[in-house]
């Protein structure tokens, strides 16, 4: 019996990333992401799966982030029990990621109903808070570096991946076939996050490609961070930071503490870092020292350097304080969170300034900043952009073209086939070419719903 992959998400998009692996009746599910930005792909998140989620036989997780494992609690809901194989790092924070996605949409769909914002009556979330919580108890924590049987007869192996707290790739043995997964891939140079492990070998490579068609600018994000802030800070505005709550948030943080060690920014410039999600993932990185570089010290300081805002009334409180200060709320790209609430109080006036801190997904209101519309909807109301608009370069957690290169070319044995998939049609394409041209290898950017062979 072959053994074939079928992508059910994270192709043309860099979002709900789901890789369906099928050899001899059997189905495992490598993400379970949600698919995030334009709306025709997060209608995608209300179909069913092609499948029957009490047919699938099991689910790795390569990291935390809700575009690969948002999707879990409904996958629960609609009858899945097996095993959720994740790190341990991983298994913490999807404890702190999925019940807060369920509870942020059970927020937004109250409040749009509360308002009347909504075509839908009433509007519905996709999953709440107790889903989010039932789906918990499927995690199964893998270290890295040890082989564990996810079925009869089959292997999986996870190995450091960089990016964000927990993040691994996974290579995957069943019926004399080797399938590696990259995961999200860090950074080599990454402020916080050691770099990622040299890829093992294997027959099939399936590869991200977030950043695939561009070079990280050469300098550091301290460089760019530094001016905006002292721009922000002498004229007493605001600054709104959208940030993941898992990863961004704990870099943004260190390099502001850096910044002001230096004398660089104000060093009383106030720090706010206003999401529960965020804050508890900060208290997580003292318990996986293996996976970052920050020492004891640098600890202590990420701790301290910010005020941190957990409660709904706390964070309403910040819309009276005077600037200057910084803001850090989630989410990265605005699609929801608190982060909003903030954007629409402080956007329409120009002293203040929105600095936006990585790939921004087409279709999500980070992306519609960064292109510089005059004009952002949130909450169903038109809000003016007066702002000034700040997108950072050299912030992103992901490997570029480059560096996906250099990992995928230091396989010692070449694969003889690698899929492009998790990014935007033209980062895809572009990396397809580089890797066909660079490498001599076979690639193929498959399309959303094919089934190709591994």
């Amino acid at each position: 019996m072959s053994v074939n992959i079928t992508f059910l998400g994270g192709t043309g998009t860099v979002t709900g990333s789901k890789y369906l692996v099928q050899h001899d009746g059997k189905k495992l599910l490598v993400d379970c992401g949600l698919f995030q930005g334009f709306k025709q792909l997060r209608l995608r998140n209300w179909n069913p799966m092609p499948i029957e989620a009490a047919d699938v036989d099991s689910v790795l997780l390569t990291h935390a982030h809700l575009d690969h494992s948002g999707y879990l609690p409904l996958l629960y809901r609609q009858g899945y029990r097996g095993h959720v194989h994740a790190t341990p790092a991983t298994c913490d924070l999807c404890a702190i990621l999925l019940p807060d996605s369920g509870h942020i949409q059970e927020e937004d769909a109250a409040f749009v109903n509360r308002h009347g914002y909504t075509k839908h009556e009433p509007a519905m979330p996709l999953y709440g808070k107790h889903d989010a919580l039932q789906s918990l108890q499927l995690l199964k924590p893998e270290r890295e570096g040890i082989s564990f049987s996810p079925l009869p007869g089959w292997k999986a192996t996870f190995s450091h991946a960089g990016h964000i707290l927990g993040a691994a790739s996974i290579l995957l043995e069943v019926a004399d076939r080797r399938i590696l997964f990259s995961g999200d891939l860090g950074r080599p140079d990454d402020l916080v996050m050691k770099a990622p492990d040299l890829p093992p070998d294997a027959d099939t490579v399936l590869i991200e490609s977030t950043y695939g068609n561009r070079e990280h600018p050469k300098e550091d994000v301290l460089a760019e961070l530094a001016p905006a802030l002292k721009r922000v800070a002498a004229r007493g505005g605001v600054a709104v930071v959208p940030v993941f709550a898992v990863g961004r948030a704990q870099a943004l943080l260190h390099a502001i503490a850096l910044l002001k060690e230096r004398g660089e920014i104000p060093h009383g410039l106030p720090i706010f870092l206003d999401s529960p999600m965020a804050v508890h993932t900060t208290e997580l990185l003292p318990r996986h020292p293996e996976a970052h570089r920050l020492d004891a010290k640098a600890l202590n300081v990420l701790k301290h350097i910010a005020t941190m805002v957990e409660t709904p009334e706390q964070s309403k409180a910040l819309a009276k304080h005077h600037g200057p200060m910084v803001i850090l709320s989630a989410s990265g790209m605005a699609t929801g969170g608190r982060v909003l609430h903030h954007l629409a109080h402080y956007l329409p006036d120009h002293r203040n300034m929105v600095i936006l801190t990585g790939y921004q997904a087409p279709g999500t209101r980070g992306a519609t900043l960064a292109s510089g519309s005059g004009v952002v909807r949130i909450h169903g109301q038109d809000v003016a952009v007066q702002a000034e608009v700040v997108q950072l370069q050299s912030s992103s957690a992901h490997a570029d073209a480059v560096q996906l290169v250099d990992w995928l070319g230091h396989m010692k044995t070449k694969p003889d086939q690698v899929y492009v998939v998790h990014g935007e049609p033209e980062a895809s394409d572009a990396l397809r070419q580089r890797i066909e041209r660079e490498l001599k290898l076979r690639a193929v950017v498959p399309e959303h719903g094919s089934t190709w062979p591994c």
